[in-house]
């Protein structure tokens, strides 16, 4: 019999004293998004725990044929719950709902049910989606704020590539990751007050950023494989999702090259654009969403030319340029989950120069193993060059197997 029962809803006055607990995917965009949030009297803490008992609880929870990531999200958001650190009846969780035909959209049912099993059903949990699924009289984002956010989110995109520049080639280690924690604590002071940073101020962020990488002592006279990671959006970036990947490729020798997330929300967006010619959507919301689209674009120009005039790191490539790779080898109207995106990444990751390519994906994730693992051979009929491994990510898989299929790849690289 079905469970009828509402869902307890965040309200306007849980704003004063709840805690929002956010699932960890990407530590410093989310680090530096939910410090802006905070200017908007929203108290949100990232979990940063880490380790097997994160996936255990997640396998007592949620049926084990259930994706990856919402596996591991659902896990580490019952084990914060559970380790008594918070007055459960002063938080609240929140987990993205993408409203397409990916998974991504049921995590939150998934999530509540777990929670009615545990007797935690009191705990109330916000949906944060852009498709009107559900409404969270308490929790609302502005178009201010997520001008705020979205440039956050650059500064974020920005401090991870560099760090990942410099991090295989520092002389003393550990020093970049002391610029990543200067860099996102000085970030996060002037997202605060009462204010609005203007996007003046938000350039001036991007050089202090530049010049603070600049200034690390780098060993360069050693050739480094570059790697790009690419895959299902969470397992791509979040550590806990992909064992490390990061971690695991400086530690062989390799230089990790990750496209933003950035990218992402432009696809996203685009989508959304392009929903009125393929499926006769709103021309309304195609125009506002094109707005929205040469807006962010426009800032991630910006954003690639001052990298360019600094002359020290390498840029990411132009988003529209990365849009149009993906036509020579997949339709865009194939966008479910991370959809033409990611074979757009490979191309756009061959094409600079980082030929070996990690391609990441919860196994069974049907998006994936289409537009990721099964595109991988038309890319290579293209590019020949391409050094390419699909990894299954899930709570049964081996480590120790991943990493022994990455070093096999790695064997076979051109540095």
């Amino acid at each position: 019999m079905q469970n009828n029962k509402p869902w307890v809803q965040f309200t306007e006055d849980m704003k004063k004293d709840y805690t929002i607990l956010v699932p960890n995917m990407l530590p410093i965009q989310f680090g530096i998004a939910l410090k802006i949030m905070k200017n908007y009297g929203y108290n949100m803490e990232l979990l940063t725990t880490d380790g097997h008992d994160i996936i255990e609880t997640g396998l007592k929870n949620v049926h084990n044929d259930t994706c990856y990531p919402a596996l591991l999200s659902i896990g580490q958001l019952i084990h914060a719950i559970e380790s008594g650190k918070y007055d459960t009846h002063k938080i609240a969780l929140i987990m993205s709902q993408t409203g397409g035909g990916c998974r991504a959209s049921n995590y939150i049912h998934l999530l509540r049910k777990a929670l009615e099993k545990k007797g935690y059903d009191y705990i109330p949990v916000i949906s944060l989606n852009f498709s009107g699924l559900e409404d969270n009289p308490g929790f609302k984002l502005t178009p201010q704020m997520l001008n705020q956010i979205a440039y956050g989110l650059l500064i974020g995109d920005l401090i991870m590539m560099l760090h990942n520049q410099c991090r295989p080639y520092e002389k003393v280690k550990g020093t970049s990751q002391k610029v990543v924690d200067i860099c996102t604590r000085t970030i996060s002071e002037r997202f605060t007050g009462n204010r609005m940073i203007k996007y003046n101020e938000v350039k001036k962020l991007y050089q202090f950023v530049l010049d603070a990488f600049a200034k690390i002592p780098l060993d360069t006279s050693v050739k480094k494989k570059k790697v790009g990671i690419v895959g299902e959006i969470y397992v791509k970036f979040s550590p806990l999702g992909n064992n490390h990947l990061e971690d695991f490729l400086v530690s062989e020798g390799c230089e990790p090259v990750l496209p933003g997330l950035i990218d992402f929300c432009l696809y996203c967006i685009y989508n959304n654009v392009i929903d009125h010619k393929l499926y006769g959507r709103s021309l309304k919301a195609a125009m506002t969403n094109q707005m929205i689209y040469k807006f962010v674009l426009g800032k991630q120009k910006d954003m690639i030319q001052m990298i360019e005039k600094h002359g020290k790191f390498r840029p990411p490539q132009y988003f529209d340029h990365v849009r149009q790779l993906s036509k020579e080898i997949i339709g865009e109207g194939v966008k479910m989950g991370e959809g033409w995106l990611l074979p757009a990444e490979m191309v756009e990751l061959i094409t600079e120069g980082v030929k070996n390519i990690v391609c990441t994906q919860p196994f069974g994730c049907l998006p994936n193993h289409i537009a990721g693992k099964g595109m991988v051979r038309k890319i290579r009929e293209k590019y020949p060059e391409a050094n390419i491994v699909s990894i299954d990510y899930d709570p049964g898989a081996s480590k120790i197997n991943q990493e022994n299929r990455i070093k096999l790849m790695l064997s076979t690289a051109e540095d």
